[in-house]
This record gives structure tokens, sequence and C-alpha cells, in this order.
């Protein structure tokens, strides 16, 4: 399987891919540049696919990469790191996903109506399936909790990735709109089951700037 290095200099984050007569699927513009002979293939999307490019504004061409050599990665503010599945099956935040070994299944995941409605997630979300290794990224370094036939409620768009066994719902923090309106909170992100929570509750510093600075509501 491919091998991600990750890297820091001048405090930005980088991933260089090393491929031995190997395929890695990346995410559309993830590319840097290229080292050695290495292929490019970019395959028509599935009908999910296309469908979830339609709500989320999302690429759905993920090019595929083969052969041996290196490939370096988009330098980021924000923090990588990968996820090792086992035939198992992971939901991803909206432009988390980075790239996966090519046994890894990338496909569209469907939120329940009012949930990708109420949550900002939107009603398509994208989901990683099989055994191999995924590169996420995330505001800041995450947070793995484990739940076991449990309740986790997030205030805020953080839980970066979760197993596809959790149930996932946006719920009034209190039973009233007056409790809502006094305690300060309005609809939560709700995850209930038994499965693994990846957090990214505290961002770097300099994505944190950055996202303050392309703020709609920034001054600057």
């Amino acid at each position: 399987m491919a091998k991600y290095q990750g890297g820091n200099k001048n405090n930005v984050n980088y991933v260089v891919v090393e491929l031995q007569n190997e395929s890695v699927t990346l995410e559309s513009g993830a590319m840097h540049y290229i080292q050695g002979q290495i292929e490019v293939e970019s395959k028509a999307p599935s009908l999910g696919g296309i469908l979830k490019a339609g709500v989320t504004g999302e690429n759905v061409f993920k090019p595929t990469y083969t052969g041996t050599g290196k490939i370096m990665l988009e330098p980021s503010f924000n923090h990588f790191f990968t996820l090792n599945l086992n035939d198992e099956t992971y939901v991803l935040d909206q432009g988390a996903f980075v790239a996966a070994d090519s046994a890894i299944e990338v496909s569209a995941h469907r939120n329940k109506l009012m949930t990708g409605l109420r949550s900002g997630e939107g009603m398509f979300q994208t989901k990683v399936s099989g055994t191999g290794t995924v590169l996420v990224t995330a505001p800041g370094p995450p947070e793995v909790l484990e739940l076991q036939n449990d309740r986790l409620v997030v205030d805020g768009s953080f839980a970066v990735a979760r197993s596809a066994s959790l149930d996932y719902t946006v719920q009034k923090i209190t039973k009233s709109l007056i409790g809502s309106a006094t305690s300060g909170e309005g609809f939560v992100n709700v995850l209930e089951g038994s499965g693994r929570v990846y957090l990214a509750s505290v961002p770097n510093f300099a994505a944190m700037l950055q996202s303050i600075m392309y703020s709609p509501y920034s001054t600057s």
C-alpha cells in the first residue's frame, strides 16, 4: 500500500505519498508535484457522486495516480492524519477527504433531509469503505472518542470523521424554544450507538487565523 509521510516547514503542514508500483486516489486539486514514473487517470463519477456534487459543490472527479515515485500534496495550515480501515466504513466531513489507497471505495453518504439542512453539513458527505489507509485533513489535531452504546453531543461542525455505524441526527439541546434561547445553544449534532469519532475541537493557530481572514464577517 501507499506510504504517507507528513512534515512541517515554515509552520505549514504537508504530506508526501510514496508509491511502489501502486495506486492512490486523490481529491481533485490535491496534487502539488510528482516525481517518478506515475500516470494519472480520472474516471467518470457515479450517479451518486454527480448528485452529491450538485448539492454540495464538491468536485466529484477524484483522479487515480499509478506507478512508482513520490507525490507531494498541496501544503496546508490544516492538520493531516490517517484512518487505517480494516473492512470498515467511515463518513467524512465535507472537504476532509484528501487521499486513499486504491482498495478503498470512495462514495457519497446521504444524510437525512432535516439533519442535512440543520447541521450545515449538507445532504451528502463523503463515505470511505474497505481495507486500507485514508488521508484526512482537519482544522487541528483530532481527538479520538470510542463510543460503546453511548451518546455524544457536539456543538459545531468539528466531528471530521465518524464510523458509519453511528446514528447521526440534529436535535435541540433543550426541550423548549425558551430553553434553547436562554441556554445559548440551539441545534446540536448528536451521535449515538457504538463506533469511533474523530473530533478536531481545537484548531491549529494558523488555520484559525486563516479562517478569520477569509470569513465573510471579516472587516479586512
